[in-house]
């Protein structure tokens, strides 16, 4: 018997750029298809809201692949399609980056994450202040957010300012290993900030660059919450009380965070979301829940840690070599991405479940970009 001919899930949700481009035809009972192509409808009320809402995405990168084989390279009109349908205005794009070459090598990637940006500026923009995220949502644009997730390219206090000056607006203080400034979710021993970890958060404060502190370890959280004279960040991470791993944030995490005005990005890795299964969209919500009843709506956002497609349609290679990288204790599943939430339309999704959850228009718009927009209205202006 032949083969059938393999059809990506990138492909059949994606469609080509002039179908991508096209309106929102109705199908039935208010439901709508986000282009001819879709085979999956919306109700109105979701499609409204992610049209309307500021739509931060406090960790999702352009493409979970930092080789200069995609990022020197043009667009593809079928990249151009998922961005222009994901209904996504902000994307804080950063990577984790360590060892003896962290310097040169985040250095690498801003350079070579501004030049795609640059070539693209049709859909893309940087962003400097807050203020650029609304001007883009205005122009019909997606703005890009440069950050780091680990700062071991701070190799002095003044390196703050320097990497600020060159585009940097947000960086995780520690990856999940022990570097100068604390320690990471997976070490043995969580020692917390260092006095260098310290004066980089001062550092931090004094130039407006947002602390970030989603892979730090319970103590280094806990420390760099209290050192912040700013609202910090948890970008990607999720609720140690629905989930027992090293890499999620106890309840007294949450609440320090929340307590400073800080926001914290719930995120769609799969172990991350659920010990068993099922693992789908109901359960990254499920987060969101914990979160709200623990802190108030204001202090939570989402933080995919992923790119429009998710892990699944990485090069193989690449996806193989990003599990080997990891300790034992991250205990990778057999997928990385959640089902329904691994496609270029995963926020609509993610709306309509908000929907089904009796949240009101205005808290979804907030869970949606709402308050990560005020948070970094606050350390950078505008």
């Amino acid at each position: 018997m032949p083969s059938l001919p393999q059809v990506s899930r990138r492909r059949l949700l994606g469609g080509a750029a002039a179908v991508a481009a096209a309106g929102f035809p109705m199908v039935n009972k208010g439901q709508f298809r986000l282009s001819a192509a879709s085979p999956v409808s919306y109700s109105r009320r979701a499609v409204d809201l992610v049209r309307s809402s500021l739509v931060i995405d406090m960790l999702e990168v352009i493409k979970i692949d930092d080789r200069p084989q995609f990022y020197g390279a043009a667009m593809t009109a079928q990249d151009e399609a998922d961005f222009r349908a994901c209904g996504i205005t902000g994307f804080h794009h950063s990577i984790g980056i360590m060892g003896p070459n962290a310097r040169e090598e985040t250095l690498t990637f801003l350079a070579l994450s501004q030049g795609y940006v640059g070539r693209a500026s049709h859909l893309f923009t940087l962003v400097d202040k807050a203020a650029d995220l609304d001007r883009a949502k205005k122009d019909g644009k997606i703005a890009v957010i440069l950050g780091l997730q680990n700062s071991e390219h701070f190799r002095t206090v003044d390196d703050v300012k320097l990497f600020h000056q060159i585009g940097q607006r947000c960086s995780q203080l520690t990856y999940n290993s022990q570097n100068l400034i604390g320690s990471g979710s997976t070490e043995r021993v969580d020692g917390g900030v260092t006095d260098f970890g310290a004066e980089i958060v001062k550092a931090m404060n004094a130039v407006g660059m947002l602390v970030d502190v989603s892979h730090c370890g319970d103590r280094t959280t806990l420390d760099a919450i209290a050192l912040s004279a700013k609202p910090i960040a948890i970008t990607h991470s999720n609720c140690r009380a629905l989930v027992n791993h090293p890499r999620l944030k106890t309840d007294e995490a949450i609440k320090a965070m929340a307590a400073k005005g800080g926001v914290m990005g719930v995120t769609g890795v799969r172990m991350f979301v659920s010990a068993q299964e099922p693992t789908a969209v109901p359960q990254i919500a499920d987060h969101i829940d914990h979160v709200v009843k623990l802190v108030g709506i204001e202090h939570v956002g989402i933080g995919s840690d992923a790119d429009l497609n998710g892990y699944e349609d990485m090069p193989a290679d690449l996806y193989a070599q990003l599990k080997a990288a990891y300790k034992a204790s991250y205990a990778f599943r057999e997928k990385i991405d959640v089902d329904g939430y691994d496609h270029p339309r995963k926020i609509y999704d993610l709306t309509e479940e908000l929907i089904r959850r009796n949240y009101s228009d205005a808290n979804i718009a907030a869970v949606l970009g709402g308050n990560f927009r005020r948070l970094l209205g606050e350390i950078w202006g505008g």
